[in-house]
């Protein structure tokens, strides 16, 4: 479970500076900057039910204090 979250963290991050290129590179002129947040966006929205999925199930162990 680890892994997978690490991956989806890799990936929000590389949608978040490809969008950032294309926002330099085509000056806010094409839709590239745009569609690059929406799948950030996604992925984002992805890992959060990712997660809240995992605490339900028992995949991820609650830390006791």
């Amino acid at each position: 479970m680890r892994i997978i979250v690490l991956i989806f963290i890799f990936l929000i991050l590389t949608s978040l500076f490809s969008a950032l290129y294309y926002l330099i590179k085509d000056k806010g002129q094409s839709e590239r900057t745009v569609k690059a947040l929406t799948v950030r966006i996604v992925l984002s929205l992805s890992l959060f039910a990712l997660l809240m999925l995992g605490f339900h199930f028992g995949w991820l162990p609650q830390r006791s204090v």
